[in-house]
């Protein structure tokens, strides 16, 4: 649960898709652009293939739109983690981490492993790997990452 009263997250609505989509472009344009992949259509339409008011959370701090997230669950088991945008401004203060370990904490509860799909040479692959991610394929643009369940954390004290 989360226990820091400056962010939340809530249940995305229709409202948020041209949001989320303009966040990705802000923070997904440079790396994209790096690879030689940045396409502002293709970029919108996997925001709206991706978005889902059932999996995206809308992060927000002081109750303003900070970033989303998107938690869905995989077909062979597990969870799988994306859309998970941050506003610029937000970055490198702890805060992702923070959201990121909230969403672990409730795969953990429930045994579920969590996926996720980075682009190469992104500073986000540090921080997934900082939280337990593994990498388990890439390829020039994607690299993809696994963190095992820890399952649910015992009481101190019992083994």
């Amino acid at each position: 649960m989360n226990s820091d009263p400056r962010w939340s997250l809530r249940p995305a609505t229709a409202d948020d898709l041209e949001p989320v989509t303009a966040l990705k472009a802000r923070v997904m344009r440079a790396d994209l652009e790096r690879l030689g992949r940045w396409d502002q259509d293709r970029s919108r339409e996997r925001v709206r293939k991706s978005f889902s008011i059932r999996h995206t959370s809308v992060l927000l701090v002081d109750g303003a739109f900070a970033g989303c997230v998107t938690v869905r669950p995989e077909e062979q088991g597990g969870r799988h983690l994306e859309l998970f945008y941050l506003a610029p401004h937000l970055q490198g203060r702890g805060l992702g981490s923070a959201v990121l370990r909230h969403l672990l904490a409730d795969a953990d509860a429930a045994g579920d492993p969590v996926r996720l799909v980075v682009l190469r040479g992104s500073a986000a692959q540090r921080l997934y790997e900082r939280h337990g991610f593994a990498v388990v394929h890439e390829d020039p643009v994607d690299v993809v990452m696994l963190r095992p369940s820890r399952g649910p954390e015992l009481p101190t004290g019992v083994r």
